[in-house]
């Protein structure tokens, strides 16, 4: 091949410019390659000095064509931009322009500048193109303009036979952000848990009002993990999203109310107290939507009208006693002890109940405010005594340390020297956990609680109890994916695995099952419950 005169290419260029000969521009550049660093930047350089409606295709060409040049020669980009830059209406001629093929560049081109004007020539391109990639790619530049005129469009590419312009169009959406958007968007919704969730982050992100009520439907969810995802993403919203949820507790889905209830008390917004207040007062038939109502209190500051939780203690559920008790201790005060101390000083069978109630919640401040009454020792050391060990040594400590350790001593009781039948109890709520250790206990097995499935995952790969019972609704493990990893080690009859939830969901119920769990069981349970499913499984 014969070595390149630079000088006369340069100059073929110049020529090429002032007639407007592309072609002859073309077959120069195509030598770039060819010639060294210098020449290649004068021959850009001559190009950028043209008018604009022949540098540009001229450029487009090279990136086109001439890939592993232009990844060398930075220059031919910039110039490109720089041209666009300076004249950014020309975008939507050469947008328009048929003799231009490979639109990429300018399509990228719109999206970085953001460029609004570009919309409708984008739109004309998309409605016309037959290739995937190319449609792909306008569909994630409408996304970034954000233009409100592409929703249209792009609600159509949400039912695409591609999944991946589905994916696109999603993501498009969620940049558009508009409420017409996130209406499309919850229209979508309910066909693929991977685009459900995906769709939920984006209205976790807008949080406009109609994403905060798409997000607080999602709480009654028949599926789990998308109940679960929601909760977790509305509160992290915090504040924000507390008026919608508040609003929940005048509906009648009990599970719906529990799930609104468990946000309201992990957020901790004082502007709850009230409606949960007044939601006790109607007296909800639904023991779990009274136990969520006293948990959700327990996480709030409650600055007035503390007095009114001494109700809960009286339940006929244990449970919701329990979730009472754990509320006043974290809002104690001296008119909730005088209330208290009035329930038990007849130290009759509603005392005795109270009293083992407030043993087995470890509830200290509430404690600590009794122990100096002489019928409250009483009543305690029918308890104290058969307590679970962790229980008594807690008790005992707390009693050291403040100055009664005459009746410290009394909580000994008998020694448990026998091995006891262990038993597995998962739940993401501490307050249910202790209520499992003093009801196993009471039962006679060991509890083995777990507070995250992913310990007890693990737990479990070394130690083998009779039996696994687990919540449904946990963040990042759910219980149905908790019983499905126990299934990878151990068969339905070697390990039983009973769930435990407040829920009674057909899909929810079929999954578990499908996952391996043998038995599924509602809160609140009770000894005399627990045991009889129980000892479905295990021989006595």
């Amino acid at each position: 091949m014969a070595e390149l005169n630079t000088q006369h290419m340069i100059d073929e260029v110049r020529d090429n410019i002032q007639t407007g000969d592309t072609l002859k521009t073309k077959l120069v550049l195509a030598h770039l390659p060819d010639v060294d660093m210098k020449t290649q930047n004068r021959l850009i350089y001559e190009l950028s000095r043209g008018d604009v409606r022949f540098t540009v295709p001229i450029l487009l060409h090279l990136m086109t064509e001439h890939v592993e040049i232009v990844d060398k020669l930075p220059i031919i980009k910039e110039t490109l931009l720089s041209n666009l830059l300076a004249y950014p209406e020309l975008l939507i001629e050469f947008l328009s322009d048929p003799s231009i093929k490979d639109k990429t560049h300018l399509i990228n081109v719109a999206g970085e500048l953001r460029f609004e004007e570009a919309v409708p020539a984008l739109l004309y391109l998309v409605a016309n193109s037959q290739d995937e990639a190319e449609i792909k790619l306008i569909i994630e530049t409408l996304g970034m303009i954000g233009d409100p005129q592409a929703i249209n469009t792009l609600t159509d590419y949400l039912y695409a036979a591609n999944r991946e312009l589905i994916v696109a169009a999603i993501q498009a959406l969620g940049q558009v952000g508009t409420q017409s958007a996130m209406h499309r968007l919850a229209e979508r919704m309910g066909t693929d848990n991977e685009m459900d969730y995906m769709i939920l982050s984006i209205f976790a992100d807008v949080q406009d009002p109609v994403s905060l009520e798409k997000l607080n439907d999602t709480l009654a969810s028949h599926y789990a993990h998308m109940r679960i995802y929601a909760k977790q993403e509305l509160v992290r919203i915090g504040a924000k999203a507390v008026p919608a949820l508040i609003g929940n507790l005048l509906q009648d889905d009990p599970d719906f109310i529990i799930h609104t209830l468990n946000v309201l008390g992990d957020i901790g917004d004082e502007s709850a107290i009230m409606p949960i207040r007044k939601l006790l007062e109607k007296g909800p038939k639904d023991a779990n939507v009274r136990f969520a109502a006293y948990e959700a209190l327990a996480l709030l500051p409650l600055r007035k009208g503390a007095y009114t939780l001494t109700a809960g203690l009286t339940d006929p559920e244990d449970h919701v006693c329990v979730a009472a008790a754990r509320a006043i201790d974290q809002n104690y005060s001296e008119i909730l002890t005088a209330g208290i101390k009035n329930l038990l000083r007849s130290k009759d069978e509603e005392a005795r109940h109270i009293t083992k109630i407030i043993v087995n919640a470890q509830v200290d401040k509430v404690f600590l405010s009794l122990v100096g009454e002489d019928f409250f020792q009483e009543l305690s050391l029918i308890y104290l005594p058969h307590a679970h060990k962790d229980t008594k040594e807690h008790y005992a400590k707390l009693l050291e340390e403040n100055g009664f350790k005459d009746f410290a001593k009394k909580l000994k009781g008998d020694d448990e020297v026998e091995d006891k039948l262990k038993v597995v109890a998962v739940d993401d709520s501490r307050m249910i956990l202790s209520i499992y250790k003093a009801t196993l206990h009471e039962l006679g097995y060991e509890p083995v609680l777990f507070e995250f499935p992913a310990t007890a995952i693990e737990w479990l790969q070394k130690e083998k109890p009779v039996m696994v019972l687990t919540d449904l609704n946990m963040p990042e493990i759910t219980g149905v994916m908790l019983a499905a990893e126990i299934r990878k080690k151990y068969s339905p009859k070697e390990l039983p695995i009973i769930m435990v939830t407040t829920q009674n969901e057909v899909n929810d119920n079929d999954a578990a099952y499908a996952a391996g769990v043998n038995k599924v069981i509602q809160k609140p349970f009770n000894a005399a419950l627990l045991k009889e499913s129980m000892d479905e499984f295990l021989e006595n």
